[in-house]
């Protein structure tokens, strides 16, 4: 049985919503640093081709993590489509070999913020939100280079959640969320707001009323393009 947290998980991580790409041709293992620069880009690949590279990667190293963060991106789709027709052995299905493969990441690279927040996101789409999901939530913040593929996906994981993150963990999301708006990220930060219910557009509402106003300026200029 999964729960709604899955959508969060899957539109968080791989940004599926805002794809400015679907390539159709095959992916080799060889160009999986390719492959990993256009999915980090926000891209997507079609089902076929995601479905064929995972198949074709099952001899790969779980240590190659790299090659395993590709996978994990491309298997997200794949999961989103099982979940949006409603096949939840399908779906469980994916949700289970993406959770052997962030294990697997971690047991070889203890320090991947992206995988500790992929362990964020599947203990989460269960419905498991407690102490111990903010851990691994605190874990990504803690282990996390400078870099905005990474902070927008764990935004737009995390914002769904914020009222029930303890006070420290809130502040790191309302903070990440208030510094990805300050460098120019603005249209996901934009498109989170818009989903997010009254009570925690009150509480973005009041980070972004923090911002310098040509800060300001831009986000209410996207708000208004995307609501047109």
């Amino acid at each position: 049985m999964f729960s709604l947290w899955g959508s969060t998980l899957i539109a968080g991580c791989l940004g599926l919503s805002w794809g400015v790409s679907n390539f159709g041709h095959s992916a080799t293992i060889g160009g999986f640093l390719d492959l990993e620069a256009h999915l980090l880009r926000f891209e997507t690949f079609s089902q076929a081709t995601a479905a064929r590279t995972l198949e074709s990667a099952a001899e790969l190293s779980s240590c190659d993590t790299h090659s395993q963060r590709v996978l994990l991106l491309m298997e997200i789709p794949l999961a989103d489509a099982a979940l949006r027709s409603g096949d939840s052995r399908e779906f469980e299905r994916r949700v289970r070999s993406m959770e052997e493969r962030t294990r697997n990441i971690l047991s070889c690279s203890p320090r991947d913020s992206f995988a500790w927040l992929m362990a964020f996101g599947l203990e989460t789409q269960h419905g498991l939100v407690s102490h111990h999901s903010f851990e691994l939530l605190t874990t990504s913040y803690e282990t996390s280079p400078n870099e905005a593929w990474l902070a927008l996906r764990r935004m737009t994981v995390s914002v769904p959640l914020v009222l029930m993150a303890p006070a420290p963990v809130q502040s790191k999301i309302l903070d990440e969320y208030q510094n990805l708006i300050r460098h120019r990220f603005v249209d996901i930060p934009a498109r989170t707001y818009l989903n997010a219910s009254a009570a925690i557009q009150a509480l973005l509402q009041s980070r972004i009323d923090q911002l310098d106003p040509l800060s300001q300026k831009i986000f209410s200029t996207e708000l208004e393009r995307l609501r047109s």
